[in-house]
């Protein structure tokens, strides 16, 4: 938990993205610096590895984080000795990935593409939001919108990532 914060930590949103980094610890400190999460818990095993770590993300969400098995590779890695990796992940899209509500889209890509986050799109206007999509220091893909004053209908949703019709 960081200083002056009295929420306990055993408070979680009912669905919680647990990420494998092959550098945890400069993941915590890239995801705070670029997307603005921030840190709440960090266990260091015995090695000094991380063994698990938490993230508060904007009001009511959390992620967690940890040191994968060595034989894991991060999404950036993986592309580049995989070639079906690499084909679906040429896409802009968020094929695997987090989203994430903002309440300011603009100040938010600027301080992901200040912090050096690959953006995989610019800024999108959509019925269901404003969006874009980026990827961390390990390659795992976020989308970040700031939903709309009036929500869109069923009949204008289109799911996010997926071109509108024209």
């Amino acid at each position: 938990m960081q200083p002056g914060d009295d929420r306990p930590v055993t408070a979680y949103p009912t669905v919680v993205p647990m990420l494998a980094y092959e550098d945890p610890g400069a993941a915590l400190d890239w995801l705070a610096k670029a997307f603005g999460f921030r840190e709440r818990l960090r266990l260091e095993m015995p090695d000094g590895r991380i063994g698990h770590a938490e993230m508060d993300v904007g009001e009511n969400g959390v992620i967690m984080l940890a040191t994968p098995s060595p034989d894991y590779e991060p999404p950036r890695k993986h592309r580049q000795t995989c070639a079906r990796a690499a084909a679906w992940l040429a896409v802009p899209y968020v094929v695997d990935g987090v989203l994430v509500h903002v309440a300011n889209v603009e100040e938010h890509m600027a301080r992901a593409r200040d912090a050096g986050a690959t953006l995989l799109s610019e800024l999108e206007d959509e019925p269901y939001g404003r969006l874009y999509r980026a990827e961390d220091l390990e390659g795992h893909r976020w989308m970040f919108m700031e939903l709309p004053a009036e929500p869109a209908s069923h009949e204008t949703w289109q799911p996010p990532g997926e071109p509108s019709p024209e």
